[in-house]
């Protein structure tokens, strides 16, 4: 039923010549969008009410569901990247490691801007138009959201840990 109906809106709008074309992408990209979304873990703790914000219903339904499930890339990607800055990270106290983690984010660009890259990666193409619209504060919000997410799992970046792992 979908797929006629949108095989007639194609050619309504096309003409039969270019729509099977368009019908195709059309296709391709509702199931990217819906093989993200199914990617993706359920958090039953997320509750959304009427007077959520559009930035916490974005952070609720989106961000914590994509960045839970690249959870394991986020703690690769700063081994990784302690390991590109000779290792230091293991010498520090754990207050200073919770420092150097947030540090790292907030100062390094090139790893922030991959660290989002990893998340926005994720988005379907209506989440990345709702995205754009209020990118810095979405943005802030996805940064201490993996902060806070590496701070917690610092006994993991352990050389130790990967062992374990």
């Amino acid at each position: 039923m979908f797929i006629t109906r949108l095989t007639t809106y194609c050619n309504q709008i096309m003409g039969a010549k270019e729509s099977g074309l368009t019908l195709k992408k059309l296709l391709v990209m509702n199931h990217r969008a819906e093989d993200l979304r199914n990617l993706r873990p359920e958090i039953p703790s997320v509750r959304i009410s009427p007077n959520t914000t559009d930035e916490e219903r974005f952070q609720n339904l989106v961000l914590r569901p994509i960045i839970k499930f690249q959870n394991s890339l986020f703690l690769a990607a700063f081994r990784n990247y302690i390991a590109k800055h000779k290792n230091a990270f293991y010498l520090l106290t754990l207050e200073r490691r919770l420092e150097y983690i947030e540090n790292a984010i907030q100062k390094d660009i090139k790893f922030r801007n991959s660290l989002k890259g990893m998340i926005i990666g994720h988005f379907t193409l209506m989440e990345y138009e709702n995205y754009i619209k209020n990118s810095s504060a979405l943005n802030k919000r996805m940064m201490n959201m993996v902060i806070n997410r590496l701070k917690d799992q610092v006994q993991l970046l352990e050389p130790e840990a990967l062992i374990q792992q």
